[in-house]
């Protein structure tokens, strides 16, 4: 950062909302007027033309009226303005401006004014050239060495150079192997253009090259007619910078020519003829440069802006001075204005216009003097506990996603769930096979406490359900306003949900410009996607949910599905998917327990959850805090993997669509490149057959299309049913281990990774790594498995078998004991030490007991795993003596020990133990 700051000559603002570029500045004695002032012009993207000629009464003025000659509004978004000898017959300097498909050349003349108004500008247009090709920039000068006046060249976006001899156009020839347009300057020492190509290469054209080369409007593409059209267009040098470059300038002193280059990390000046004569590696990213000749100095001196607000001068590769700006500059030039030799014009791409000069006056900052005053300690002392206090509970949470408190109450969003269906349901493009799609109308309330701007609000449901409007824009929200928008939610896809949540995002930016987010969830009613039907007796699958209160009639708890006069249900209940399948719940009477059953696995999810759900808060409303669920049964891990495996199944079929796919797609770009070759032949050839092969090669790949398409559905629909039986584990587990909330979560992020499904990034791989990081973890047995890494690189599996076997490993060891927290160094001697003092069992015995082909393993909630009587259960551990003489006294009543396995065995524990170690082994040498 410079100690000096530009001084302000001369600033305007230019409009509003008008943006401005590297080209839309120029300065020059435009009206002619041979008094050595220049005029400073400036056009806008807008199409805004203004000419100004600064007469500031003292420095750091602002703008007066009479300081704009003239500011006139063009058809056209303005490129760039150049000065110079532009019209034949006359020597005097004309402006051409250059829009994307026009060349306007214009004359600006002023009139003496008789009264107070001061004299008058206006601009006449000489002549124009409409473009066949959208410009990008232009250059011009003395083109071929001609005298008196000035030639133009634009460079189209495709890459043509376009020349105009004043009012004619001359020719046009296209660059060689261009791509994108960059800068582009006229030399007149060589007489040759000077370009940056998208290779990041400099490249010299002669303009003679250009004069006698192939014509572009007749550039054909048989070679009979390149050879026939001319010369071909080659480069009078080339070099290769390494970088893309934003400007390019050559100035000429004393008798010689150089070549400057501003690239996005240097700036180089080159020799005539292509070598470098030096380069400077910037700090700080440029935004614009300007060469010019110092002739008091005797060399060449370089502005250079930058992205810091910075103006740099540079005299070769020495930083001589370094001034701060009050913007960043998209354009600098020098001129000479009302008498004052070296003004640099800046503008900003906002509009700012600047006028300025070097100085050495600081502009310091001096903080006011301070009424002396006594310092109350215990004031400060009261204070600073009360900061600490406020630190400490900041620091307590470490939670990246914000509150759900109100912290941020700037702006507030509710949202209300209509208790009712609609009466005209609003699904649109429903694939479900029913007779009436449902649809519940959602409102979502937006009030803000201050005036916020920029409010974007988003609603996201969970496919296969679909909303109406998913984004709301409000343009600004008045304070102590609010807003109401209302939206519909149905069920467009031909399977149930996985979850029967929303979510309402909205973000907004508040008065001092600081971006801000607020979030509330929703939760849809279960008749969305259900209706009541009749229970069935028989299922495949079926749940027992155990609670520790009296049962509760299921009238009560659904009391919009059951019928209030039927007496049968009671106790039983029944749901029917709008995609067609049925579940059954029932309540016993006697006892406290709950069954659910179905014919599929995932669909006992939902209605499990619903159950949980209406318990909570029916006993809640009765302020029963202790009210529990448990899950005894056996968790259905072999009807788990075959949803595992049907997912997986599709995900493979995908990758085989694809692969057949582009095999088809080269066959038939081969067929057509050969049935064209022989059309081209001017001697008719037959087709061989090509024509059938290329129809039925078509007909292959739209087969294939079709197939992968509806995999694509298919994969989606075992996706969602994958995502309800994976909710349904974690719930059971849940129930059957008693995990705390924390520990579900944990289990949620370790099973459900993944909001939607890709081949890139698939659930399998995905989970498998989750997993596998736990059991090295929380749930590791030693430190030995902690150590193992795993890959940094996550592919698609060759089969399930390892994520199966993973599964299953992990119900283990929770069964055992285990349990899941994100610290690992608490865990070790939990995992180790299992209830009871029993030995946990090996990795490698239990994969042989649970087996990698068909992992059917049941995981049963038994409450006493201790009472196994066997030699192996009586292996103890260490770590369950607390003080060194039970362990050594335990050690002495083993006989079948050695003193090494005993030595062995107390080198982890502590001093204190192996001081008793030596002392008995001190003992038994005496006595033997």
């Amino acid at each position: 950062m410079s100690l000096f700051k530009a001084r302000d000559w001369w600033s305007t603002a230019l409009g509003e909302k008008e943006e401005f570029d590297q080209g839309c500045l120029c300065v020059a004695d435009v009206d002619n007027s041979g008094s050595g002032q220049d005029k400073i012009i400036v056009g806008s993207y807008i199409g805004y033309l203004r000419i100004f000629n600064p007469h500031p009464v003292k420095p750091g003025d602002g703008m007066q009226a009479e300081d704009l000659l003239l500011e006139v509004q063009l058809r056209d978004s303005i490129l760039q303005v150049e000065v110079g000898k532009f019209v034949s017959g006359t020597e005097l300097l004309h402006l051409a401006v250059l829009h994307c498909r026009k060349l306007c050349v214009y004359a600006v003349s002023g009139t003496l004014g008789n009264v107070e108004h001061g004299n008058q500008y206006q601009i006449k247009l000489m002549y124009e050239h409409n473009l066949q090709r959208t410009a990008c920039n232009m250059t011009y000068g003395p083109f071929g060495g001609v005298k008196g006046r000035d030639l133009i060249c634009i460079q189209s976006m495709d890459g043509m150079l376009m020349l105009f001899e004043q009012e004619s156009y001359a020719f046009g020839r296209f660059l060689p192997s261009f791509l994108l347009p960059g800068p582009l300057t006229y030399s007149s020492r060589t007489d040759s253009f000077i370009t940056v190509s998208s290779c990041q290469q400099v490249e010299s054209y002669k303009y003679q090259v250009l004069a006698f080369a192939t014509d572009a409007d007749e550039r054909k593409e048989t070679e009979q007619q390149k050879l026939s059209s001319g010369k071909r267009l080659v480069m009078d040098w080339v070099l290769n910078i390494g970088e893309q470059a934003l400007d390019i300038c050559v100035v000429s002193f004393n008798q010689t020519s150089s070549v400057f280059v501003l690239g996005e990390r240097n700036f180089f000046c080159l020799k005539d003829n292509g070598q470098i004569r030096f380069m400077k590696k910037l700090d700080c990213s440029p935004s614009c440069f300007l060469p010019y000749c110092s002739v008091s100095e005797g060399t060449i001196n370089t502005l250079v802006g930058n992205h810091n607000n910075m103006l740099h001068v540079y005299q070769d590769v020495t930083l001589k001075w370094a001034t701060q700006l009050p913007h960043i500059p998209v354009a600098v030039k020098v001129g000479n204005l009302q008498d004052l030799k070296g003004v640099i014009v800046t503008l900003s791409d906002s509009g700012h216009l600047q006028c300025s000069y070097l100085g050495t006056d600081p502009s310091l900052f001096q903080a006011p003097k301070v009424e002396s005053r006594e310092i109350n300690y215990e004031e400060l002392d009261r204070e600073m506990k009360e900061l600490q206090k406020i630190i400490k509970e900041s620091t307590k949470t470490q939670d990246i996603l914000p509150k759900s408190e109100k912290d941020y109450d700037d702006l507030r969003i509710t949202a209300e769930v209509s208790p009712d269906l609609d009466v005209d349901s609003q699904a649109i493009d429903s694939e479900v096979r029913a007779e009436a799609v449902p649809s519940v109308t959602v409102k979502i309330t937006l009030q803000s406490r201050l005036a916020v701007q920029k409010t974007k609000l988003s609603i996201c449901v969970q496919p296969p359900l679909a909303l109406t409007h998913d984004q709301f824009i409000f343009d600004d929200l008045e304070s102590c306003g609010s807003k109401a928008v209302a939206l519909s939610v149905f069920l467009k896809g031909n399977c149930p949900p996985a979850e029967l949540e929303g979510d309402a995002v909205a973000s907004y930016s508040t008065p001092t410009g600081i971006p801000r987010v607020a979030q509330c969830k929703f939760r849809l009613p279960l008749r969305l996607i259900c209706f009541p039907a009749q229970p069935s007796k028989t299922a495949n699958h079926k749940l027992t949910i155990d609670t520790n209160k009296p049962p509760v009639s299921l009238v009560n708890l659904f009391p919009d599905f059951a019928d209030q006069s039927d007496e049968d249900q009671v106790n039983v209940l029944g749901f029917q998917f709008l995609t067609g399948s049925r579940i059954t719940l029932l309540a016993s009477k006697t006892s406290q327990r709950y069954r659910i059953q179905s014919e599929q696995l995932e669909d006992l999810w939902l209605i499990t959850k619903e159950l949980a759900f209406r318990l909570e808060e029916h006993f809640k409303k009765q302020n029963s805090k202790d009210f529990t669920c448990t899950f005894s049964g056996s968790v259905p891990l072999q009807e788990y993997f075959e949803l595992i495996d049907r997912h997986f199944e599709l995900r493979l079929n995908a990758e085989k669509f694809e692969e057949l796919l582009s095999e088809r797609a080269i066959q038939f770009r081969a067929i057509e490149r050969r049935l064209l070759t022989r059309f081209k032949d001017k001697t008719p050839a037959p087709l061989q057959h090509l024509d059938t092969l290329l129809e039925g090669t078509y007909r292959q790949i739209i087969a294939l299309a079709d197939a992968a398409e509806e995999n694509q559905t298919n994969m989606f629909q075992a996706f969602t049913k994958l995502k309800s039986a994976t909710q349904l584990v974690i719930m059971l587990i849940s129930l059957w281990q008693k995990l705390s909330t924390d520990q579900v979560a944990i289990l949620e992020a370790t099973f459900l990774p993944l909001m939607q499904d890709t081949q890139e990034l698939g659930w399998e791989e995905s989970v498998d790594a989750a997993i596998s990081h736990l059991l090295r973890t929380c749930l590791s047995k030693s430190s030995k498995e902690q150590a193992l890494t795993l890959t940094s690189q996550l592919s698609i599996p060759k089969d399930t078998s390892r994520l199966k076997k993973h599964i299953t490993l992990l119900c283990d060891r929770l069964a055992k004991g285990g349990r899941l927290c994100l610290s690992t160094d608490t865990n070790i001697q939990q995992t180790m030490v299992m209830p009871g003092g029993c030995t946990p069992i090996q990795e490698s015995d239990l994969e042989e007991r649970t087996g990698v082909q068909d992992s059917t393993t049941m995981f049963t909630n038994h409450k006493h795993l201790t009472k196994q009587k066997s030699k192996t259960a009586a292996t103890f551990s260490l770590g369950a003596f607390s003080t060194p003489a039970q362990r050594l006294s335990q050690i002495r009543r083993q006989k079948k020990w050695t003193k090494e396995d005993m030595f062995c065995g107390l080198m982890r524990s502590s001093e204190a133990d192996r001081a008793q170690l030596n002392a008995w082994r001190l003992t038994e040498s005496m006595r033997s």
